[in-house]
């Protein structure tokens, strides 16, 4: 099963759109997470329209309106996916996002997915494997536009990073 995974639009506020090259990354995916920071419905919008299956968290950035979930999970391929924005200080960023995996008490294999600090990451704190995609637009603070995809199944996982 292949996965995209995605963070921090921010649309409009910091960017016009996801950019194509990452669109059709997310349109040929077999299932879609986000990481929170739409930043609008219409972006909210714009992923459900090209994700074939999505799940999706709020960030500190989103309007109450998008009634998004602060922490999702998801079993894709014998893993499971615990997915949050990651919302807070960015000292204790990695050990609290951590924590939020730990929370959720899951047999198997699991990953903690998360944004909020537009900063690619790919590391194990205290056992659970951490990913955040950085930002799909590239916004600000990042310098660039970036994702993950990921190959899934049989609980293993294969992590690549895409940019423009």
């Amino acid at each position: 099963m292949n996965v995209a995974i995605i963070s921090d639009t921010h649309i409009p506020s910091r960017a016009h759109s996801i950019p194509a090259w990452a669109r059709r990354r997310i349109s040929e995916a077999d299932y879609v997470i986000h990481a929170g920071d739409f930043d609008s419905t219409k972006a909210l919008a714009d992923v459900r329209e090209f994700a074939s299956r999505l799940t999706a968290v709020g960030g500190n950035m989103d309007p109450r309106g998008l009634d998004l979930p602060d922490v999702q999970t998801v079993r894709l391929g014998g893993v499971t996916f615990v997915v949050t924005h990651g919302t807070g200080s960015r000292r204790d960023y990695e050990d609290r996002v951590a924590r939020i995996v730990r929370d959720q008490d899951v047999d198997g294999p699991v990953v903690g997915v998360s944004g909020h600090t537009h900063e690619l990451l790919d590391a194990t704190v205290d056992g659970v494997r951490l990913l955040n995609p950085g930002s799909v637009t590239g916004a600000a603070p990042a310098q660039e536009a970036t994702m993950l995809t990921a190959e899934v199944g049989d609980g293993e996982l294969a992590v690549t990073v895409r940019r423009e």
